[in-house]
């Protein structure tokens, strides 16, 4: 019995010892897994981190937010390719800057103001009246003007209702009538009915601001000046010669990539390029002769038959803007603007 009974002792205690061992087997396997888990997954996570890190490098093919906000419909990689350098050193945008304006000089060698005048009055006269509308149109009104009111005095004492009725083609006639006018009479009681050769003279002048300043200080006393009117302002940002949008900001950071003596000729230059080439919605890309240094290279045209169509003025073989343009634009194959009312 006692035998027996240290048998049936035995047997519970072995049963006891396998079901233990049961229990503690996925106990043991669980906390096998749980540890092989977290190694897998940092296994795992160490092959997905260098996916992550290669995504990155393929980002400098696509082109830059500026780049593409500035040619819209462009394929990036035109856009890259056209782009100067990121981060474009001051040297080498001086020498960039420089190099347009040689090759515009070269492509208009006759470029020359655009308004028709014989006289310091008639050009700042002429300059005020073109606010708002093209050189031609001027060009094309002034001749009656100065017919009637060939002097300072003259159209100081203007009736202004005569004067109106000429200047009506220009646009604005009323305001600008009033502003002819009024200088006028500064020229004829404080200047002697001289137009001063200062800017700070000439800007005390109504209707005479920098930009007009500046126009006939560099074309009627030689005294260099930038003009920055729309087309100057549209192409400068277009080259990334500034970002500025001020105009007089414009004027002192392209000023400070030039000599000053080549600043007029810079303006006729750029703004000749402006009304002939890169115009403001399509510009004849193609047909550029800066096409290689112009960041913004493709916002137009850039088949060369379709942009050659796009050209103006003597590029395209149409008539200038002055009625009486100098001798070295008519050799260079220019033609003269009609009168108004002809044609």
């Amino acid at each position: 019995m006692k035998k027996a009974a240290a048998a049936n002792a035995k047997q519970p205690a072995a049963a006891r010892k396998s079901a233990s061992a049961k229990k503690t087997a996925p106990a043991r396997k669980s906390a096998s897994a749980k540890k092989t888990a977290p190694a897998r997954k940092s296994a795992s996570a160490k092959k997905t981190v260098p996916v992550k890190k290669q995504a990155p490098a393929k980002k400098p093919v696509v082109a830059p937010k500026k780049a593409a906000a500035a040619v819209e419909g462009v394929a990036p990689a035109k856009t890259v390719a056209a782009q100067p350098p990121r981060g474009e050193s001051r040297t080498a945008l001086v020498r960039r800057a420089r190099r347009i304006d040689r090759e515009l000089a070269e492509v208009y060698p006759y470029a020359h103001p655009e308004l028709d005048f014989e006289n310091p009055f008639q050009l700042v006269v002429a300059t005020v009246l073109s606010a708002q509308t093209t050189d031609l149109r001027v060009n094309q009104t002034t001749p009656a003007l100065f017919a009637k009111y060939p002097t300072p005095e003259d159209l100081a004492a203007a009736n202004p209702e005569e004067v109106e009725e000429i200047l009506r083609p220009t646009g604005f006639f009323r305001a600008k009538t009033k502003s002819v006018i009024g200088l006028s009479k500064v020229l004829a009681e404080d200047f002697g009915g001289e137009v001063p050769g200062r800017l700070e003279d000439l800007v005390k002048l109504p209707g005479v601001g920098r930009k007009t300043a500046f126009v006939v200080l560099g074309n009627a006393f030689g005294r260099p000046g930038i003009t920055v009117d729309t087309h100057f302002q549209r192409l400068v940002r277009r080259w990334r010669w500034t970002e500025a949008t001020d105009p007089d900001k414009i004027e002192a950071a392209v000023g400070a990539l030039f000599p000053k003596s080549d600043w007029t000729d810079l303006s006729h230059h750029v703004i000749w390029h402006g009304r002939r080439i890169c115009h403001a919605r399509k510009p004849a890309c193609g047909a550029c002769p800066v096409a290689p240094l112009c960041p913004a290279y493709g916002e137009g045209e850039t088949d060369p038959e379709k942009a050659e169509k796009l050209l103006k003025y003597e590029k395209g073989g149409f008539p200038g803007q002055r009625l009486n343009p100098p001798r070295s634009y008519l050799e260079a194959g220019g033609k003269p603007a009609p009168p108004l009312g002809a044609g």
